[in-house]
């Protein structure tokens, strides 16, 4: 690799990353050189100047005067009220005696007139000749079509040949670049994803010290493929990389390579790549490589050339590409299944960094950056609100930072509160709140007593999230009313009875449903939708079926990683086996809908306590359902004698009774 040139080194041009250098080695200046079209620049000023002062000298630098007809200046003449005539060949040009304005210049067109001569001299009027100079209006009436003509077909060829939408430009790649200095963005500026940046730091080492790998024979990677679902930072690690090295930064998004006519995406990816090598050491970065990526033959209604040919050039490029020259390319995706096995192979992309949706400890890190600039009340938990936003990207965390931000500028606080980043939070998962919609009082008794069974079964079975927020203010959409639970701790496996709570607590509203008012409603459409799913899930990919055994009848999804992609449509089994398999996903369902009933039958005075809370406040959070659901707690731990004697929940509670 050539070594680094300092910023003494460097001309401005380098410094401020132009397209293109001022001089190659031999020394040619190259067409679209800064410096050639400042010297191009001031010819045309200077050009202009001179006409400028031809056009001063020949017209303005004269008095002004007023021109009058020949013969009211034959009149003046015979008055004897001229003095200093200039006689030319198509005007006369003098003064006149006037008592108004003594000395008052005029001009008069000259006509055929003999004994305008004679006439002077037998009055006395002092006159000379003057020769005109024609040169100068015959060179104006040359240079000025002349220049026009110039600047009209300047203008034109730019606009086929330069600008990002030129006719002749279409294989120029449309590269944002940035220097080392206007990245701004360091591994400080990164949280959340510390294996990730652990992993690149290996690749600013190269950039900075890459003799350190070089005098072992070791060759700095030539790609490095980030994979991670939208929004988890690949495009921020990426400019942190940059930042970190202190090198240029090219980005250019995957789609722009690609257009209608074929051989131009290839045009452009060989001019990258030149512009590149230019600049080295630095960081190519393409985002949504799958954009132009794409395993070849997946199309089947036939290739695209044109893509095809654009990722053949990459191919091409990334082979040849001398992994000493210090030029690394980065690309990011989050659709890595359908990348064509050629670029995925040693030797083009050697890396893959995979970056995972954050941790609780990692939302919280990512909180603390975006919240540096806000101004934040004594009462706000960044704790606390990263074990509220599980599952939560940094994009969706930046996202929650800004709507507090404007949910407290909104209600004129000077502080962002805590119950700012809540509102915003069930903004963000639930939708918008509508207070105003209309609902008739049984459907919002429905709606309260479909709420209450949830969070009382949740309250209830063991080894299910906690009950955060209930609330029967409709959102969104669809949503009447909703129970919010949150995790405790981050889990990355469940067993089997975690996953049969989690199916009673789905079954815990529609069966309140039924207990009180004998009917079911439509309200229970996706809890029923989502329970059985898990229930197929136990069955058919986990193998937690006593009926079935220890096997899995599903294909896996086309993304393990991402788990993008649904099951395959084509069957592996019997009809037989579709039948069992259709008999354990109803037993279990049925099962877990059996065991809330009882659980609800036991405890149905606490389901109407915390339903008649509902109605009259509508919501029920913080300490006011904590007390209830531990009351809850105490009273299933007691014994059967104890229980009959204990004072009802409600009661102890809320201190409300009922009739």
């Amino acid at each position: 690799m050539p070594p680094r040139k300092t910023n003494e080194d460097q001309n401005p041009v380098d410094k401020l990353l132009g397209r293109f250098k001022g001089k190659q080695g031999d020394g040619n200046p190259q067409p679209n050189d800064p410096s050639q079209k400042r010297i191009h620049f001031s010819l045309w000023y200077f050009l202009a100047a001179v006409i400028m002062l031809m056009l001063f000298q020949s017209y303005l630098a004269e008095p002004q005067r007023d021109p009058i007809p020949y013969s009211q200046f034959k009149q003046l003449v015979q008055d004897d009220r001229v003095y200093n005539l200039v006689l030319g060949s198509e005007r006369i040009r003098g003064e006149m005696k006037d008592e108004r304005v003594p000395g008052k210049p005029f001009v008069t067109i000259r006509v055929e007139d003999p004994g305008l001569v004679k006439l002077l001299d037998e009055k006395g009027i002092q006159y000379r000749g003057h020769a005109e100079n024609k040169w100068i209006g015959l060179l104006l009436s040359w240079l000025v079509p002349m220049g026009l003509l110039i600047l009209f077909w300047t203008v034109l060829m730019r606009r086929m040949s330069g600008g990002p939408q030129g006719v002749l430009s279409v294989g120029k790649a449309r590269v944002k670049i940035m220097a080392e200095k206007d990245v701004g963005i360091s591994f400080d500026d990164v949280a959340g994803i510390d294996e990730a940046k652990g992993e690149l730091q290996e690749i600013v080492s190269f950039l900075k010290t890459p003799e350190k790998y070089q005098r072992l024979g070791g060759k700095i990677p030539k790609g490095v493929l980030l994979v991670g679902a939208p929004g988890t930072g690949k495009t921020l690690l990426a400019k942190a990389v940059a930042g970190e090295a202190g090198v240029p930064f090219f980005s250019m998004s995957g789609s722009e390579f690609v257009e209608m006519f074929v051989g131009v995406g290839a045009a452009r990816v060989r001019d990258l790549f030149g512009q590149a090598k230019e600049h080295a050491p630095c960081i190519i970065f393409v985002d949504e490589l799958d954009a132009l990526g794409k395993a070849r033959g997946l199309n089947p209604m036939g290739s695209h050339d044109e893509r095809e040919q654009t990722l053949n050039q990459l191919l091409v490029e990334m082979d040849g590409f001398d992994s000493n020259a210090g030029v690394i390319i980065m690309a990011a995706t989050n659709r890595p299944e359908i990348l064509d096995p050629a670029l995925l192979r040693p030797g083009r992309f050697d890396r893959h960094v995979a970056i995972d949706k954050p941790d609780i400890r990692g939302r919280e890190a990512i909180l603390r950056i975006h919240t540096k600039g806000v101004k934040l009340g004594p009462d706000v938990d960044i704790t606390k609100i990263a074990t509220m936003t599980p599952g939560f990207v940094g994009a969706d965390l930046a996202n929650l930072v800004n709507e507090a931000a404007l949910c407290a500028a909104r209600h004129n606080r000077e502080h962002v509160t805590m119950a700012d980043f809540q509102e915003a939070a069930d903004r963000i998962i639930g939708g918008l709140e509508k207070k105003n919609r209309a609902m008739n009082p049984h459907e919002k008794e429905v709606v309260a007593y479909h709420e209450s069974g949830h969070a009382l079964v949740a309250m209830i079975v063991p080894h299910v999230d906690p009950v955060h927020k209930i609330s029967i203010i409709p959102r969104g959409i669809g949503a009447l009313g909703y129970t919010q639970q949150l995790p405790t701790e981050d889990r990355y496996l469940m067993t089997r009875q975690e996953l049969v709570n989690r199916l009673q607590v789905l079954l815990g509203g529609r069966v309140a449903e039924e207990m009180i008012f004998r009917d079911v409603s439509t309200g229970a459409q996706n809890d029923l939708q989502r329970a059985t799913d898990i229930a197929r899930s136990m069955v058919m990919e986990y193998g937690m079926s006593e009926e079935l055994g220890p096997m899995t009848y599903t294909s896996p999804p086309r993304s393990h990683y991402l788990d993008i992609g649904s099951r395959s449509s084509e069957r592996e089994y019997s009809e037989l086996t579709a039948q069992k398999i259709d008999e354990e996903v109803s037993r279990i369902v049925t099962q877990a809908h059996e065991r809330v009933i009882l659980i609800l039958q036991e405890h149905r005075e606490s389901l109407e306590c915390l339903a008649k809370t509902l109605l009259e406040q509508e919501v029920m959070e913080g300490e006011e359902l904590q007390k209830f659901a531990e009351a809850v707690r105490e009273r299933v731990s007691l014994s059967s004698e104890d229980a009959e004697g204990l004072e009802p929940v409600c009661k102890r509670v809320h201190k409300i009774s009922f009739e």
